[in-house]
């Protein structure tokens, strides 16, 4: 009875330890939406498979209707390893205990992309200066509210800098993805929208007969190309085995090639760390600054408080930059 008890005790033993190493070797992998989960997956699929057979992993994409549920995915531990934008990854490296560790490499040799505003071909509107000055007569469609390019971008370099609140500004805001509003623009069921040129560059490759329906208004300065993130706590070896992985796919086979190309254009991937995160935390504590020093409601004390408090984290990420 007592050999039984042992043999029982340490097969339970086993049976969760083994347990512990399946859970340490399956990863879900979550990939931000910037389009519907089906194309998401008709692009991203191939590589998924490449990284499983190459690392021995059980690595499963994971999609969510919007940024917001790769973010409280990862927090809560159902995502261990992501591709965000910056503006997210920022929330997923603050709140989901995330660490940037590689970035996106583009064909064409830019070490990013660019924001955009855009309309249709037949649209009245010509000029970005026509859309500022007839805001109210225009329906815009905004990006979700953690994207970079469809979001924060605009509201500082578009919006914040000539002085205008898109909420109150235009006729409507619609928020929506960055393929919705590249759709809605090319179908002529809204005036402008904010997007990005990866999104650009998709319609041109696989819906070339809408790309020549879109006209670009206005693009944005250089946005770093998009991170990699991964939970801090994944045990080593699998950071290893990932990281060795990113690092040195699509270096050399024009399979590999071809499958990064018509995930966006991309060509691999480079090293990376939450410093590339440091310059968009300094555009959104800029957006925040401007939102308070223009908040009506706040009293003098209040806003003067809340601008230093601001002003601290400005220089701080100025500091991290210099080092």
């Amino acid at each position: 009875m007592k050999t039984a008890r042992f043999f029982l005790a340490g097969a339970a033993f086993a049976s969760c330890f083994l347990t512990q190493i399946v859970h340490a070797e399956t990863i879900n992998f979550g990939i931000i939406s910037s389009d519907s989960s089906a194309a998401l997956k008709g692009r991203w699929q191939p590589l998924i498979d490449d990284l499983n057979k190459q690392t021995g992993l059980d690595v499963k994409a994971y999609f969510a209707t919007d940024y917001a549920g790769i973010i409280e995915a990862m927090r809560f531990n159902k995502v261990q390893v992501g591709h965000f934008g910056n503006a997210s990854a920022i929330e997923a490296v603050d709140r989901s205990n995330g660490e940037v560790f590689a970035k996106v490499k583009y064909k064409n040799g830019e070490a990013g992309y660019y924001s955009l505003l855009i309309t249709n071909v037949n649209s009245k509107w010509k000029s970005l200066d026509q859309v500022l000055k007839n805001s109210k007569d225009i329906n815009l469609g905004f990006g979700d509210p953690n994207s970079t390019s469809g979001t924060l971008v605009p509201s500082y370099y578009l919006f914040a800098k000539n002085g205008i609140n898109p909420k109150s500004a235009f006729k409507s805001v619609l928020p929506s993805s960055h393929a919705a509003n590249m759709l809605a623009v090319a179908n002529d069921k809204i005036d402008v929208a904010t997007n990005s040129t990866d999104m650009l560059d998709t319609i041109r490759t696989q819906h070339p007969a809408l790309y020549p329906k879109i006209r670009v208004l206005w693009q944005s300065p250089l946005i770093p190309s998009d991170p990699l993130v991964w939970r801090r706590d994944l045990p080593q070896e699998t950071k290893d085995k990932l990281s060795n992985f990113f690092y040195h796919y699509a270096e050399k086979d024009p399979r590999e090639q071809a499958v990064m190309a018509a995930i966006s254009g991309y060509s691999g991937f480079a090293e990376s760390s939450d410093a590339q995160l440091v310059p968009i935390r300094r555009m959104a504590l800029f957006q925040k600054k401007e939102q308070v020093q223009n908040d009506a409601l706040l009293d003098a004390a209040d806003k003067q408080a809340k601008i230093a408090a601001l002003d601290q984290k400005i220089a701080a990420l100025d500091s991290t930059a210099a080092k």
